[in-house]
């Protein structure tokens, strides 16, 4: 009798691109309006997670990736999952435990980056300390980063889930991943899905997403001119003492190098 071949899939799970999510109270752990989307972020993991079984897969990390790290109620996973929680200050940041050993990766929850718009909550990375990042003069999502994180492990991300403008941007990156939106913004509101539906095309996106992966790595340039768009003149000043960086105006911090885990080393340092 044949043995199933081993599929490891990796799951990143975000709160700002789950249904429904409209203000930053919603987003906070220490807030009351927090508990329903934290129970929301942890349903439409277990429905990708569930997908994911369907298509085959024997084994998923999923990492936390929302502010503390600490959002998911794990005794709600399957239990062919594993959950890492909190930070450590790796590089990969939202796609830490990643590695050349999974089959895919899925972004549950994700959302509109920073000077992009489409969901009242759009950012990269620091919501409070950043207007956004541009890559090779493109704004950028966190998306974008963890792709590129991704592909430095060989790995495609098959699968996103948030609001309407991330999914169109993961369409228009080429790298064939099944998207689903979940809502879409208009200035500071949202309209959204029922959550019901959201989990249901969540689950079938997964599963046809994963039988059998079909997207591809996200490509990577051989040159990387990095700019960081603090808030706060005082914050950029201090950050721009990073080797290889420097300051481009008052809020504006610059870096270049043909290495994109050298961008993310600097993202820990100067993106928070």
């Amino acid at each position: 009798m044949t043995t199933p071949t081993p599929m490891k899939i990796y799951l990143s799970a975000d709160i700002e691109g789950i249904t429904g999510i409209t203000d930053w109270p919603e987003a906070d752990l220490a807030h009351a309006d927090n508990a329903q989307f934290r129970e929301r972020m942890t349903a439409e993991v277990v429905a990708a997670c569930e997908g994911a079984l369907a298509a085959g897969a024997t084994e998923i990390l999923v990492k936390d990736a929302h502010w503390t790290g600490r959002n998911l109620l794990a005794e709600r996973l399957p239990r062919q999952a594993s959950l890492w929680r909190g930070w450590s200050g790796h590089p990969y940041s939202m796609v830490q435990g990643l590695d050349r050993s999974f089959a895919a990766a899925l972004f549950v929850g994700w959302h509109a980056g920073g000077a992009k718009g489409g969901n009242p909550l759009a950012h990269t990375l620091s919501s409070s300390g950043l207007v956004g990042i541009r890559v090779n003069g493109q704004w950028v999502s966190e998306f974008q980063l963890h792709a590129w994180a991704a592909a430095l492990e060989g790995v495609p991300v098959a699968f996103v889930s948030g609001d309407e403008a991330l999914c169109t941007e993961v369409q228009a990156s080429g790298i064939g991943a099944v998207t689903v939106d979940v809502m879409r913004g208009h200035g500071a509101a949202m309209q959204s899905r029922h959550p019901a539906e959201s989990r249901e095309r969540i689950r079938e996106g997964v599963q046809r997403a994963l039988s059998p992966v079909q997207a591809r790595p996200a490509g990577l340039a051989d040159h990387f001119d990095v700019q960081v768009v603090r808030k706060d003149a005082r914050d950029a000043y201090r950050r721009a003492f990073y080797p290889g960086a420097r300051l481009l105006d008052p809020i504006t911090i610059g870096f270049e190098t043909r290495e994109w885990l050298e961008v993310m080393r600097l993202l820990q340092f100067v993106g928070g």
